[in-house]
């Protein structure tokens, strides 16, 4: 039976809470975080709202 697949590289980098809100990571944390200062790197590991509309969302994530 075929159906709708979930967009694996879209789902990895979200997180959905059980409320339904959608996390993901702040941008521009991924490598050269030495230079930075201490409260600056754990600032990256913050999440942020993802917002996004529904016709898009339910393309990429229909099971969520």
């Amino acid at each position: 039976m075929k159906g709708m697949k979930t967009n694996k590289s879209y789902s990895k980098r979200l997180k959905i809470t059980k409320s339904g809100k959608i996390l993901s990571r702040k941008p521009g944390f991924n490598h050269f975080n030495a230079k930075q200062s201490r409260t600056r790197q754990l600032a990256g590991k913050k999440t942020q709202n993802f917002i996004i509309k529904n016709k898009p969302k339910s393309h990429l994530m229909p099971f969520s």
